[in-house]
């Protein structure tokens, strides 16, 4: 059943780069809402390409940008349902002046593994969504069905945070039933090597804001004689850590799982050069808590970073001046079984414990999500490992990864079953920076692995 839809795969292979671009092309930033035309636009492409494939499907609003909802019923009896995640929408291109084509304007260029594709969700995730859309493609053409029951869900605000997914999700429930949820939106060891993550860290992201005077004071006037909310504000975050790079928050880590002395070996044989991984972004030394591995610092330790400190004065020469207020965008990487309200509640006991007197520190949290953690003798995970080698022809590496994937930890609350990440991007995709890419050798071995794990599952093997 899998040769005729690899070969079918093989001969559409510009076809499907075109249909790659086209969706490419539309500028679905979700971030920014001059573009709320363009992320609806894309989703009703989307919608255009699932129609042509069989599937019944709507476009489901929400207080945000829309979801695309479709299902095929399949072959119908026992077969095996599976629910495919993943955004249409895209990071801001911004710093335009900093791409080498325009970030919507896909092209293809020559690299070191052949053509890639460079334009703006080249890899996160219009083109991993269109591996398995393509795959489905191939499918229909080569047997006039699917071999799985399938449902589809595209959501248009991953990027900034999925803040209307978990509520789709419930009021959706008793349409997303199916066994396992397909994601295609993380990377692989390398070009040849594929992996499946099993281990996604979860993401609190919090702005804080300072206040101090009721206006923007003259500092030769006031200064020391009135607080300062800049100065408040970064003698909050400079306490942040200790001198060993750990977080000083009340109870961070009392339920931090520690992995096993087989999981540390099994991630320690996957020989990471750190050397190399801190070259290859432009640093000499590394950072995070000093007695532990960099696989642990990015899988399974929880981390707190500054994203953004902002107040006062910015422009250029000088203006002496003390701020009425001062703000920071903060955001933790959470990981198994770390609570994120109880984050929250510590993260606030941290700020009024450390707030200069003559200062009030308000906290917004923008997006809370848990970690996830995927158990690897699940027969989903074992169909997927046996569908990588067919393509790769080598076992695949079950990896972490320290960003996060809210949708995961939703289908296991929401709907009661876990998620398969089964990604090909690439460490130097440039994921949110300018000139994103994508190989296309990854794209298109993406395409052949998941028209082998329909295979997989059409043979019964989970």
């Amino acid at each position: 059943m899998l040769d005729p839809v690899l070969r079918r795969l093989d001969a559409d292979l510009e076809d499907a780069i075109g249909r790659w671009s086209d969706l490419l092309r539309i500028p679905s930033v979700s971030a920014d809402p001059a573009y709320a035309d363009d992320v609806r636009r894309a989703a009703q492409w989307l919608v255009d390409q699932l129609d042509e494939l069989g599937f019944s499907t709507e476009i489901v609003e929400t207080p945000g940008h829309p979801v695309v909802l479709a299902h095929h019923a399949g072959p119908g009896e026992d077969a095996p349902h599976l629910l495919y995640y993943g955004h249409y929408d895209v990071q801001p291109g911004d710093p335009v002046e900093l791409w080498d084509t325009g970030p919507f304007e896909p092209t293809l260029v020559d690299g070191p593994h052949g053509r890639r594709m460079v334009c703006r969700g080249a890899v996160d995730d219009k083109g991993q969504l269109m591996m398995w859309l393509e795959a489905l493609r191939a499918w229909k053409a080569v047997h006039g069905s699917l071999p799985v029951e399938a449902t589809v869900v595209l959501e248009g605000e991953e990027e900034v945070g999925s803040v209307n997914l978990r509520g789709f999700l419930e009021q959706q429930r008793e349409r997303l039933g199916a066994d396992v949820c397909v994601v295609s939106d993380t990377t692989m060891l390398d070009v040849d090597t594929p992996a499946i993550t099993y281990m996604l860290r979860g993401l609190l992201y919090t702005e804080i804001t300072c206040r101090g005077p009721n206006m923007d004071l003259h500092s030769g006037f006031y200064g020391g004689g009135i607080p300062n909310p800049l100065n408040a504000l970064t003698r909050i975050l400079g306490n942040l850590h200790d001198e060993r790079g750990r977080i000083r928050i009340p109870g961070f880590y009392d339920d931090v799982v520690e992995p096993g002395a087989e999981e540390l070996a099994t991630w320690q044989a996957l020989d990471v050069d750190e050397a190399a991984f801190l070259e290859s972004v432009g640093v000499d030394a590394g950072a995070g808590e000093a007695d532990r591995s960099l696989m642990e610092r990015l899988w399974s330790r929880p981390t707190g970073d500054i994203n953004g400190l902002f107040g006062g004065y910015t422009g250029a020469g000088a203006k002496t001046v003390l701020p009425a207020e001062a703000s920071a965008k903060v955001s933790f990487r959470l990981v198994p079984d770390q609570d994120p309200d109880k984050i929250v509640a510590g993260w606030r006991k941290f700020i009024d414990e450390h707030t200069l007197p003559g200062c009030h520190c308000e906290l917004t949290v923008h997006s809370a999500a848990p970690a996830i953690r995927i158990p690897t003798e699940s027969p989903w995970l074992n169909a997927a490992r046996d569908a990588l080698k067919t393509v790769y022809e080598r076992d695949a590496a079950l990896i972490g990864c320290g960003g996060s994937i809210p949708v995961a930890a939703w289908v296991r609350d929401v709907l009661g079953y876990d998620t398969l990440f089964m990604g090909f991007g690439l460490e130097d995709d440039r994921m949110h920076s300018p000139n994103e890419k994508f190989e296309v050798i990854c794209f298109e071995r993406g395409m052949r692995a998941h028209a082998a794990l329909l295979a997989q599952l059409a043979d019964g093997s989970a």
